[in-house]
Parts: structure tokens; sequence; C-alpha cells
């Protein structure tokens, strides 16, 4: 299956007309009609409900961002450790300002992200905390979801990721998402950080009981403890936000980032704080071969101007209003529950009907593209390029394909 665009000479017009209406380059995305949709090699066209996990936020082939890939193709792509681009500065620097953080340290997935967090909030326990090596743990919440390297793992609580790869790696805690008062019981002396999801996608978008992560702050400020923010699918825009966090004015001491970060171009992820965190980590202890990577850093520097703007952020929040008007229309129809914030949702199937593999598959034949997760439950993650029309369509579908 492969993306598919305007040509690039009908996005020139576009771009020329719209410009004398002062139109912004997002209204160029929207109006050529084919951000949020792709097309399998037999030309079928799909409407692409997932957005390769919330990594598509500014849908396919955003011309923008292909612009800048182009540029930087042609000029340096890959460099070593040894040296520096012109490109990897003021990516750091405008991404700092985004997350109103100091310090960026960049990688390539989102599991290396959460990795590089997990070494950072570990480290920071012994030099800043003062924890003896091989003491102190990191609390985790049931139903993440992080990656899929041996570490992350080791405290997933999911079995078909998780079992097989023992022995696992210790220091970490579990505790029930969204439960304040588990949380607080599970912290010791020997706690060094919080990791958590704002919002659990993987889990099949489940939201926190509402000031959950106020509290979970409030905690770790008490108790001298890290909050990590993975906000690799929750994060930049897809809530109607910068961050989910932003729903409750909760600023974690970690932002974990990824997937739209690349801009659905080119993988890249990030940790970003402040110097009294990510200075633990110094020249040498902690690296990877691509991570800032003059064309990965020059895609986000650009999904970074773009989201400066706050125009994705209002458009998915004013999707996201038709969204959940349209799947509250399900609910006893097929559906037993439906969780949204922003443009992103769950919904919970009766499994009595059928599965969330088998909707899936019935929308993909009715040209969806949509993702279950844990049985009978499904995600929606459409690009914030698409229309009100088309959510009305995507919605159309799922109430479709549940009919029997």
């Amino acid at each position: 299956m492969s993306s598919t665009s305007a040509h690039t000479a009908e996005f020139i017009e576009l771009e020329a007309r719209f410009a004398a209406h002062n139109y912004s380059p997002l209204d160029v995305v929207i109006a050529s009609g084919e951000g949020a949709w792709v097309t399998d090699v037999d030309g079928r066209r799909y409407f692409d409900a997932l957005a390769g996990y919330s990594a598509l936020n500014f849908g396919h082939c955003h011309p923008q961002l292909v612009a800048v890939a182009e540029r930087q193709l042609r000029a340096l792509t890959l460099t070593s450790r040894a040296f520096r681009s012109d490109q990897f500065g003021p990516f750091a620097r405008d991404l700092a300002g985004l997350t109103g953080k100091e310090m960026i340290l960049p990688m390539n997935s989102g599991a290396e992200a959460v990795e590089t967090a997990v070494k950072v909030a570990r480290r920071w326990g012994r030099q800043v905390k003062g924890l003896a090596e091989d003491w102190g743990t990191i609390i985790v919440m049931g139903g993440n979801f992080h990656g899929r390297t041996t570490t992350i793992v080791s405290f997933s609580t999911d079995k078909v990721a998780r079992e097989g790869y023992g022995p696992y790696t210790p220091g970490f805690v579990v505790v029930p998402f969204g439960d304040i008062e588990a949380l607080r019981a599970a912290m010791s002396d020997e706690t060094i950080a919080v990791l958590l999801e704002p919002i659990q996608g993987e889990g099949g978008v489940v939201i926190p009981p509402d000031g959950f992560l106020q509290q979970v702050r409030a905690l770790c400020t008490e108790r001298g403890v890290l909050m990590i923010a993975d906000e690799i699918q929750s994060g930049l825009a897809r809530t109607g936000r910068t961050f989910a966090c932003d729903h409750e004015q909760v600023v974690p001491d970690i932002y974990v980032l990824g997937k739209a970060l690349g801009g659905g171009i080119m993988p890249l992820s990030a940790i970003a704080a402040d110097g009294d965190v990510m200075g633990v980590i110094t020249p040498g202890s902690h690296g990877s071969t691509f991570g800032g990577n003059p064309f990965a850093a020059a895609i986000g520097r650009e999904v970074v101007a773009m989201l400066s703007t706050g125009e994705f952020q209002a458009r998915a929040a004013s999707l996201g209003e038709v969204l959940a008007g349209e799947l509250a229309g399900l609910l006893d129809h097929g559906v037993v529950e439906v969780r949204s914030r922003g443009l992103w949702a769950g919904i919970d199937v009766d499994p009595t009907i059928m599965s969330g593999k088998e909707l899936c598959y019935r929308m993909a034949d009715r040209g969806v593209l949509a993702k279950d997760t844990h049985g009978s439950t499904i995600r929606l993650a459409p690009p914030i390029v698409a229309t009100d029309d088309e959510i009305r369509m995507m919605v159309g579908v799922i109430k479709d394909s549940l009919a029997v």
C-alpha cells in the first residue's frame, strides 16, 4: 500500500489560489482531499482512520514536509556523530521551545525514547537523589504500552507482548492506571520516577479520571520523584492540545515524544527535560548513530513550526467534537462504550455481536482502515487534515459494518 497526494503542480496551483485569500497551508492540504487517504496496489482508495498509530497526524505526504524532505535529501542526510549539522541545533532549540524544556535528546523510534527516559531517570536517581547503585524503582501503570524492547516488555501487562521474553529486567512496580491511592501506596524512598501515558493508546484510548494527572504531578513533587509522560501517541495535537497533559495543565519532568514528530516521513523521537534532569547525561554516556540526523532534524523542525501556529490543535479539537457527537449515536447499536479526546477515540463493540478484528475487516471492505486492540475494542485516529464530512462518513461505515 502506498501513500497518495495531489500532483505537485496541483498543490502549487492550490497554494497560489489560497494565498490570495490568506488561507493557511493546512487549508491547502484539506482542499486537496488526499491527505487522509491511501491507495493500494490495485488502485483502491481507503480512508486512513488509524494514521499510523498517530504517526500521521498531519496526513500522508503533507506538501510542507515533503518539500523540506526533498531539500534536505539534496543537501545532507546523515553525518558522523563527531560532526554537528546545521539542522540539529535549530531543531533542538525549537522543540525545547515547544515543550517549555531546556534540553532535548533525540533518538529514532518511540521505544528508544522510552528507554532513554528510563536511563535518564535511573542516572538521576543515582546522581541527584543519592540512591545506591542497583537500587531504586520506577512505577508504571497496568495496561501500559511503551514499546517492545526487552526492558519495556519486562513491565508490560500485555501477555502477548511480554510472554516468552524472560528473564525480565527488574526495577519496576506496576499499579492500576487511574488509581491515585494505589500509586501513593506504591511509593517509597527508593522510587525514582512514575512513567505513564496521559491517555493509554494501545489500551484502547483509555482516559484516566478527571484530575488524575494533576494528582500524579502533585504526588511526584511532594515525594521528590520524576514524572515521565509518554506522549508518543497522545502528543503533538492529537487530542486537541499540543500535549495530552495540557488538558490538566500538567507539566511532567520528562516528555517522551515520537511518531508524529517525524511527520509521517522519517522515524524521529526525543525526550525533553530541564537541565537539572537531563544534565546527568554526559558526553559519550548515551547516544545513537542516527539520532538527530540532518534529514530527521529538518523534518522535525518543520513539524514543530507547523504546531507552533496552533492550527492543528484547534482543528483536532473541532473535528473531535464532530467525532464524539457521531460516535454517541452508535451507543446501544452494537457499541457499549465510547472514549474520545480530540481526534482520538476507542470504541468497545458488544462482544456478542463481533470482535474488534472482525469489525476492522468489515470496515476495510467498505474503504476505511482502523485497528483492533484487546478483543472487542477498536481505535480511531484519523489524520487531522480530514474533513467533517470524512469523519461522518467514517462513523457511517462503522455503523454499516456493525449491522448483522
